[in-house]
């Protein structure tokens, strides 16, 4: 078990510009990190404390800690496709909310995702996958209500895309836990869109 840390390592403030710098150094070619220090790694065996949880999803070219340059024991990772939310990663999120305390919560989505093109196409073309990728796209659909089918497949996908992590972050903030750290207003909760050909991390507003 973890060690159980009182006080955050940074605000929340803070936590998001060390993401967003993380990422220009990674676009930029610039990156610290992969590294390995027999320091730092002895000193976590102790415990970790986390200055962000992410929830991203599980494709394999979203990786998060290369994503922002971070290193051992920076980020709290969840990774599950279409990066949802249900019972098993409400509980590791709450994991890392009542004993991590990490400032700081990201639901971060991809471009080009193939959970969230599934569920279009289940949607809006009756599309019948395998049993339970179909109980996936059940955490999916919901988030697709009003969008406009007539779109571009490929701005209709963008929009998707969006639209699921919108739909992510308004479920950690209806749950009890959500509630409980908003009315402290210790809680600070924003979705990323990572951009697959450039490498670049959009924080929506």
């Amino acid at each position: 078990m973890a060690i159980d840390h009182a006080a955050p390592p940074c605000t929340a403030d803070e936590a998001l510009e060390r993401l967003k710098s993380g990422n220009a150094r990674f676009l930029s070619g610039k990156s610290h990190f992969p590294r390995r220090q027999k320091e730092v790694l002895a000193e976590l065996a102790k415990g970790q404390q986390p200055y962000a949880t992410i929830l991203g999803c599980s494709d394999s070219r979203v990786p998060p800690e290369l994503v922002f340059d971070a290193g051992f024991g920076d980020l709290f990772i969840i990774r599950v496709a279409g990066n949802v939310l249900g019972p098993t990663i409400a509980g590791t999120l709450q994991y890392a909310g009542l004993h991590l305390h990490t400032p700081l919560f990201v639901v971060m989505g991809h471009e080009g995702c193939g959970a969230v093109q599934a569920a279009l196409a289940s949607k809006f073309e009756g599309a019948q996958q395998a049993s339970r990728i179909e109980v996936l796209l059940e955490n999916i659909l919901p988030a697709l209500e009003g969008l406009d089918a007539t779109l571009p497949p490929e701005a209709l996908l963008r929009a998707a895309v969006e639209a699921n992590v919108r739909r992510t972050m308004r479920a950690m903030l209806e749950s009890p836990e959500g509630k409980a750290r908003a009315a402290k207003g210790d809680l600070k909760l924003v979705g990323a869109v990572y951009e697959l050909a450039s490498g670049r991390v959009r924080f929506l507003e």
